[in-house]
């Protein structure tokens, strides 16, 4: 671009359909202007410059990513897309997006005039962001915004109330996209999650980041907040005193609430597992649907810890999934539980086992009901407990890890989304501290079935995790988990609707064909969800309520993304994923 003046001239033209009539702002990639439709309405546009996009903000396909996604989002508190294309200007390439004009000012606006605001405004536009989230999450496709910060959230003001929009996507990541894709540059570090500087981001990234807007709004200032000047331009030093700062009190200066206080500590909690589980538990907390408990030392960085299973019902609470469960109980359970008669045959004592197949279909439940099962001590791990931004602090996190577990033993470790912590090494991408974590996470697992330690991981996409990790002696059982079929779907509605007010008679054949491609989880947010329409009124779930809440609650895989699992199962099986060659598979079975 030229640095001197922006590239779009007033007046200017563009497609004969949009009008330019006012420069706005300039960025490192993009400009935006106000320009006016055919109708004489007046729309935002962001023009792109091809040539200083990194390559991370396009997809798989060479689309702008921000723009592709901007495409698929429609709700009140997100900005409104309405048309894009791609320009020639002076030799050069060009993407422009059409938006729709919101007629207000952003955050950081209003709170240069007025510093903090109170409870109550406060409470409204959060509330507004995170049903932006809460939408954003629970798409098809999951999208994370990954940059909430008082400068991207736009208070509408053209109606009688303040409506909060979402305004920028320029960081926004499908779900499913891979960490290692991402550029960070410019992101606010007082607004990032803790494992974002290590571009581990997840919803939970986007719970921290509303933890810490939701903060500013009331006190002033971003929580944590450090002087940026003397750091200048490294980067890297920031950083470093921004987790530092994090691990002192978190202060609150202004009266607010406890129970408002609890609920930012638990959003701005450093470990990931110990914020809310999702925006909607968020939402949930901030109505006074759910108490959060006061946290003891909120600042604190928590460690992996043992995590206790009570004795249970093991494979039995498990709704269908027999095959695997009867496969597990001769390769695994006897394995482990008679060794010595394993031995004589001359079998081995399996080291771990990978459970994948689409998201939130059940492999982190089946990996505690196998602890229960077995009686084995449990350690419940993602990503972020193990890893460091430090130099060989992972691989220590890692050693500490399996040590305890030894010293536990017998113990399973269950490690989710395994292929964001042992990606391929042969990626060219790829840091020195991830491959040297890799290799240490083999060392640990090498004989650690002898120590009494059995690992589990859990994946949505095999194909994505070091070969190595999956090869003999390590997470040599493999185990495809799809959605559930038919007869799991009829028991996980009798399941999580059991013990609870329904009228006489439901029709669990007809949920079950209402349900089809639905995970495990999807089911059962639909009966939680049902309970709560009625839980005020004291009324009993009916099919109508049942119904109602399918109707609006979409999968989350939809026809196309359960088929790229199933290719991954393939993949994974041997099997050639350019012919229909069906091989009988793991776990529930398809429809």
């Amino acid at each position: 671009m030229n640095k001197k003046e922006h590239i779009l001239s007033k007046g200017q033209t563009i497609r004969e359909s949009f009008k330019v009539t006012f420069f706005l702002k300039k960025g490192s990639y993009a400009e935006t202007y106000r320009v006016k439709d055919q109708k004489g309405k007046t729309k935002l546009l962001k023009l792109f410059a091809y040539s200083n996009l990194d390559r991370t903000q396009f997809n798989a396909n060479s689309d702008i990513l921000e723009i592709e996604i901007l495409k698929q989002v429609n709700h009140p508190n997100l900005v409104k897309y309405r048309d894009s294309g791609d320009l020639l200007l002076n030799g050069q390439k060009y993407a422009y997006v059409i938006l729709d004009f919101i007629s207000g000012e952003t955050l950081a606006d209003k709170m240069k005039r007025e510093n903090s605001l109170n409870l109550y405004e406060t409470k409204d536009i959060i509330s507004g962001v995170l049903n932006g989230l809460n939408y954003l999450h629970n798409l098809d496709n999951p999208i994370i915004h990954n940059d909430i910060t008082n400068l991207n959230v736009m208070l509408d003001l053209s109606g009688k109330v303040a409506i909060p929009k979402i305004i920028d996507f320029g960081y926004a990541r499908f779900l499913s996209q891979s960490n290692k894709d991402f550029l960070k540059d410019g992101l606010n570090p007082f607004y990032q999650a803790n494992e974002a500087f290590n571009k581990a981001f997840s919803v939970q990234s986007d719970v921290f980041s509303v933890g810490a807007l939701y903060y500013h709004l009331l006190e002033g200032l971003p929580p944590w907040f450090l002087e940026v000047s003397k750091y200048k331009s490294d980067k890297i030093k920031l950083e470093d005193a921004v987790l530092e700062e994090r691990k002192k009190p978190l202060r609150f200066k202004n009266k607010i609430d406890e129970r408002i206080q609890n609920i930012i500590i638990k959003a701005l909690q450093p470990n990931a597992e110990n914020r809310f589980n999702n925006v909607k538990e968020f939402i949930q907390a901030i109505n006074g649907e759910i108490k959060v408990q006061q946290l003891s030392s909120p600042q604190q960085i928590s460690k992996p810890k043992l995590k206790k299973i009570k004795k249970g019902q093991g494979f039995s609470a498990i709704a269908g999934m027999q095959e695997l469960k009867d496969t597990i109980k001769l390769d695994v359970i006897d394995a482990l539980n008679e060794k010595e008669k394993y031995e004589k045959y001359g079998l081995t004592i399996p080291n771990g086992m990978l459970l994948y197949g689409p998201p939130r279909c059940g492999k982190t439940f089946f990996a505690e009901k196998l602890a229960e099962e077995i009686n084995y001590k449990f350690y419940h791990i993602i990503p972020s407990d193990l890893q460091s931004k430090w130099v060989n602090a992972t691989q220590e996190n890692i050693r500490k890890l399996f040590d305890e577990a030894r010293k536990n033993a017998p113990s399973i470790i269950f490690i989710d989304e395994l292929d964001a912590f042992v990606p391929k090494r042969d990626d060219s991408n790829m840091s020195h501290m991830v491959a040297s974590a890799v290799n240490e996470f083999l060392v640990q697992m090498n004989n650690c079935g002898e120590d009494g330690v059995f690992v589990i991981g859990a994946t949505n996409f095999p194909s994505k995790i070091d070969p190595a990790i999956l090869g003999t002696g390590r997470l040599d059982k493999k185990f495809y988990v799809p959605v559930p079929d038919f007869e799991a779907r009829k028991s996980l509605f009798k399941m999580y609707l059991n013990k609870r007010p329904v009228v006489l008679g439901l029709d669990y054949e007809e949920l079950a064909n209402l349900t089809k491609n639905y995970a495990s989880k999807d089911i059962q947010f639909i009966c939680d969800e049902s309970a709560r329409q009625v839980v005020k009124e004291e009324k009993r779930i009916s099919m109508d309520i049942l119904r109602s809440v399918i109707k609006r609650t979409p999968p989350t895989s939809n026809t196309a993304q359960l088929a790229k699992y199933r290719k991954e199962r393939d993949i994974i099986n041997g099997v050639s994923t350019e012919i229909n060659n069906e091989r009988p598979r793991i776990g529930f079975k398809n429809n």
